[in-house]
């Protein structure tokens, strides 16, 4: 089946991904609570935070070499039932180590689901589609973030909090496994075994960052991913010395999220308008505002309009960043250049919040949002000499370029 035929995979891989994704927004939260009421304090707790990101960084480029030269739809499986066991295990666990090990897992799980379903997304997408495919592939991330922590909140509560933790957490293991429902035929039989190169034509790593438009898009996706963490940690602590409530905050982070989504869904006229480049720059420049902003003490009714810009902003990066990654990428190496990008959001995940709290300690609590201004300007401006979508003009629609020999633009894989 050509690139860009039926959409019905792309469908039921949205559907998986909200709901391997909503498993691990709602675990991890959970996973926090269940280690204090095993006795941890604040320093165990960023252990446990930082171990899933961790691990993963040493399995993205290995995993992504797999899949460049081979399929990438048993991965999915296999993604979701370490979610799923990750997340029911650490319901289980007794001790802090033992809840460690598990989040690893979980983490590495994760991993394992994006890099086949962004691979996905890459290779069965024709060139000119990737930006919207990929923006409608989010979705399903937007979604499981969207509902996972509000659900967690609903479980987690009252004298209880290692039984309610633990509820939480088994939960959440059921909820990863119904994404094995929607698994079914989500790789065309021509763009798998017919994609493979040899394993001798391995492209290296310093090679593909030094492809033009592969930097930026990791650091594009980093700052992103780092404003998304660092506004969900630290919201709440803004929230606690301005004096609003803690259901106001979750109301508040839920709209950000309701932005994120809003933003993907109307993502392809946006490209038609203004183009990947000019879209990708602006974005990230009022984004970086919009952050600073969140360091002034303003009314709940104005930090409300600026979580919603701020989610419609950061909505944009994700995806096109996939997609600049992808076309960026020599021949044979696309799922390889994706899972650097996913190794730079992991250490953005690790990296931020330390500096965030760094930050914080000295300047105080709105301090790190400032420092997320100055990432996101950074950004913006590396966006703006990335290269624009196929064809060179820099706009969505625009007629694709050749595909080079070899696996082509059209066997591209990843997210």
């Amino acid at each position: 089946m050509r690139p860009g035929g039926n959409r019905g995979w792309l469908l039921r891989l949205v559907i998986a991904f909200g709901f391997a994704q909503g498993a691990v927004s709602m675990a991890r939260p959970a996973v926090s609570y269940r280690a204090l009421a095993l006795g941890a304090d604040e320093r165990a707790v960023g252990v446990l935070a930082g171990v899933y990101a961790l691990l993963p960084l040493f399995a993205a480029v290995p995993l992504g070499r797999r899949t460049d030269h081979g399929r990438c739809a048993p991965l999915l499986p296999v993604g979701v039932v370490l979610i799923s066991g990750g997340c029911a295990l650490s319901g289980v666990a007794d001790s802090l180590w033992a809840m460690a090990l598990w989040s690893g897992v979980m983490g590495l799980g994760h991993l394992c689901f994006v890099i086949g379903s962004q691979s996905l997304v890459a290779r069965q997408s024709a060139p000119h589609e990737q930006d919207r495919n990929f923006g409608h592939f989010t979705i399903g991330a937007s979604l499981g973030q969207l509902v996972g922590p509000i659900a967690a909140g609903a479980l987690i509560g009252g004298h209880d909090m290692a039984g309610t933790s633990a509820l939480a957490l088994l939960v959440a293991g059921a909820v990863a496994a119904v994404a094995l429902t929607s698994l079914w035929r989500t790789e065309h039989r021509d763009t798998g075994p017919a994609s493979r190169n040899a394993p001798g034509d391995r492209v290296p790593v310093a090679r593909i960052l030094r492809s033009r438009g592969v930097p930026a898009g990791i650091l594009v996706s980093l700052s992103v991913l780092s404003a998304t963490d660092i506004l969900t940690a630290y919201l709440p602590v803004v929230g606690e010395h301005r004096g609003i409530a803690p259901s106001v905050v979750g109301v508040l982070l839920s709209l950000r999220a309701a932005a994120t989504i809003a933003c993907r869904l109307v993502l392809t006229p946006l490209l038609r308008l203004f183009g990947r480049t000019a879209l990708l720059t602006v974005t990230c420049l009022l984004a970086a505002l919009l952050c600073a902003g969140i360091a002034v003490p303003v009314p709940v009714w104005g930090l409300a309009a600026m979580l919603a810009a701020l989610g419609f902003c950061l909505g944009v990066g994700q995806p096109l960043s996939m997609t600049t990654v992808v076309q960026a990428a020599p021949d044979g190496a696309r799922s390889t250049a994706l899972a650097l990008r996913l190794t730079g959001n992991r250490l953005g995940q690790v990296a931020a919040p330390a500096a965030a709290g760094l930050v914080a300690g000295v300047a105080g609590v709105a301090a790190p949002f400032v420092m997320l201004g100055a990432l996101l300007l950074l950004s913006s401006g590396v966006a703006l000499r990335s290269p624009g979508a196929p064809g060179g003009g820099g706009r969505a629609g625009t007629p694709p370029r050749r595909p080079r020999s070899g696996t082509g633009l059209r066997r591209s894989g990843d997210i």
